[in-house]
């Protein structure tokens, strides 16, 4: 037998407050990350400090160029670019390559990634061909051992085939001269 006390139940006014709470919590997180001032193309990335991940991809037909095999990352300072010939940024990007090419420090190797060989070979004909070397990884499975989130992408790896930089996104002069170069020299003075 229940007792009924004759006041009405109170509503809970909090209660209405709640999805303003939740979402000014979650505004005061992404204001945070948004003005830390870290640099949104440093990604974090787990394969830093470890052996590159084993690549075996076939050359693109019709270039003349070897593909990219792991074994031919130790001994040399390499770059290797994850690029496409459909992705935007990586067309912004090229010129830039152009120029990186001609540094006798290291070699530029190119990771093409869900591409059509003859699109990409239309691409490089139009654009220059910055590339020592072209493995074409057309299904996109090595690319997700590399850890890739999207192209283009760029990993500096050690002369003893460990990777040593990332870079998320297509590079900028700033992004050269304040973050590659000097990875590019601390590798090559041995710091």
């Amino acid at each position: 037998m229940s007792v009924d006390t004759g006041s009405p139940r109170k509503p809970r006014r909090w209660l209405l407050f709640l999805p303003l709470v939740v979402f000014l919590g979650l505004a005061a997180v992404f204001m945070t990350q948004l003005l830390s001032g870290k640099n949104s193309a440093i990604v974090p990335s787990v394969l830093i400090g470890h052996k590159a991940p084993a690549t075996k991809l076939p050359p693109l037909e019709g270039m003349g160029l070897p593909g990219i095999a792991s074994a031919d990352f130790k001994g040399r300072l390499t770059l290797l670019n994850v690029w496409a010939s459909w992705c935007a940024p990586c067309r912004e990007e090229q010129p830039l390559l152009m120029g990186l090419a001609d540094d006798p420090r290291f070699r530029l190797v190119g990771l093409d990634y869900k591409d059509k060989p003859e699109n990409a070979r239309r691409f490089l004909g139009e654009m220059g061909n910055p590339f020592d070397a072209i493995g074409v990884d057309e299904k996109g499975t090595s690319t997700i051992n590399w850890g890739v989130y999207g192209v283009p992408e760029t990993f500096l790896i050690g002369r003893n085939g460990v990777i040593l930089y990332k870079h998320v996104g297509p590079f900028t002069p700033q992004s050269i001269a304040s973050d590659l170069m000097p990875a590019i020299q601390k590798a090559v003075s041995g710091s």
